[in-house]
Parts: C-alpha cells; sequence; structure tokens
C-alpha cells in the first residue's frame, strides 16, 4: 500500500517493516466481564488469551511501536476490571516499546494508566490509522478496525469461515484481534459501503498460513 510492505500474521495483527510498527486492531478486552454484568457468563480468561496472542505477534515483529486500533476495551471502565496479573503482563510485553492507543468506539477514552500515547487517528507515513473507516479524501490511504471482518469460502463441498484483512490498493480493513470476538461477513452492507464497487481482495487466516482470494472467490 502506497510503496509500504505490510506483513500480516496469524493472530491477526499487521506489521509495518519500514516503520518497525505493529498494528493490531479490536483487541475488546474484559469483554468476558462485561457480559458477566449483564448476565451472560463466560469464562474469564478472554483477556488472558488476547495477550498471549499478542506475546506472539510481539516476538515475531520486536517492533519499536505498537500501535492499537481502537477498542482495546470492551468498554470505558474495562480496565478497572482487568486482573492485576495482566496488567503486568501487558507491561512487560510492552517494554521498551512505544505504546499509542487510538480511540474507539468502545473505548473513546482509553486509560493513562497503563502508560504510552492516545490519539483519535494518527498517520504512519501517507497512510491514516483510525479505528472506523472513514470517507476517503482524494490520495488518502487508510487502515482500520472496527468492523471485524470475516470471510467463507466454499471448498471440497464445505464452508470454510475465517478471519480475513479486507482491502484494495488504498484501503484496508483489519481482523479483530481479540480472543472473543467474532466476525462480521464480507458480504455484509457496512463492506459493501466501504467498497461500493466490490473490488476489493480478502486475506484469510489459516490455521498455517494466510490465504489471499479476490471478492468473487468469497461470501
Amino acid at each position: 500500500m502506497s510503496g509500504l510492505e505490510l506483513l500480516p500474521d496469524l493472530a491477526g495483527a499487521l506489521y509495518v517493516p519500514d516503520f518497525e510498527a505493529l498494528l493490531v486492531a479490536d483487541l475488546h478486552l474484559e469483554k468476558a466481564s462485561s457480559l458477566a454484568r449483564r448476565g451472560v457468563h463466560l469464562p474469564p480468561y478472554d483477556t488472558r488469551a488476547t495477550l498471549e496472542h499478542l506475546s506472539f505477534s510481539l516476538a515475531a515483529a520486536r517492533p519499536k511501536r505498537l500501535i492499537l486500533l481502537g477498542d482495546s476495551f470492551h468498554d470505558d471502565e474495562a480496565h478497572l476490571r482487568i486482573d492485576p496479573s495482566d496488567i503486568a503482563e501487558f507491561a512487560r510485553l510492552t517494554r521498551g516499546i512505544d505504546v499509542i492507543w487510538l480511540a474507539g468506539n468502545h473505548d473513546p477514552s482509553p486509560p493513562q494508566a497503563l502508560g504510552g500515547h492516545f490519539a483519535e487517528e494518527i498517520a504512519l507515513g501517507p497512510i491514516t490509522l483510525r479505528h472506523i473507516p472513514a470517507a476517503l479524501a482524494e490520495e488518502e490511504f487508510e487502515i482500520a478496525g472496527h468492523l471485524h471482518p470475516a470471510a467463507s469460502l466454499a471448498q471440497r463441498g464445505r464452508a470454510l469461515r475465517r478471519k480475513c484483512f479486507i482491502g484494495h490498493e488504498r484501503r484496508i480493513v483489519m481482523p479483530a484481534y481479540g480472543s472473543f470476538t467474532g466476525g462480521l461477513s464480507v458480504s455484509a452492507e457496512p463492506f459493501q459501503a466501504i467498497f461500493p464497487d466490490g473490488r476489493f481482495d480478502v486475506w484469510m487466516i489459516g490455521g498455517k498460513a494466510i490465504h489471499r482470494f479476490p471478492a468473487g472467490r468469497i461470501r
């Protein structure tokens, strides 16, 4: 994109070597504890599992910057419910790394107590990083999250559904990184709105590799 190399990984992160930056979208930390407050009880280990995935991505990329593209927390009070051991683990994982929190619709005010910097959106060279995909200005490039893209592929008589990256030469929407996050089909209306001509590719996350398919192969 715009001359920059973008390297996706099997956990759903995206590494930009030119800026030594690792991009991650939609961790939704403490989703389980948020649902529990509403009477929906799930195993309360989503934050720990997500941090284990983050450990994998950070170890593989060894970035100087970690940029979190919003909805890092499932709600604006989620940081108050995180187990202290998970806070300590996040601090350990990001020691020596510049952490940048972008505002999401679930967490418009990421907590300053966890360190790092806060922004609504930022530029990474020619690319704008933000949470919600926006109308692109002329010659603007964008990487966003928010929509949790997932794609289905018919193979050998059965449908495979996986989280995916979706994009074209000017826009990429990243998959949700969190362990308890679902996916929205790339054929759904929100994707039709930002790819109105139906021209895009998807990069489906498999067990051992990431597979690229044009729009006509998936649903």
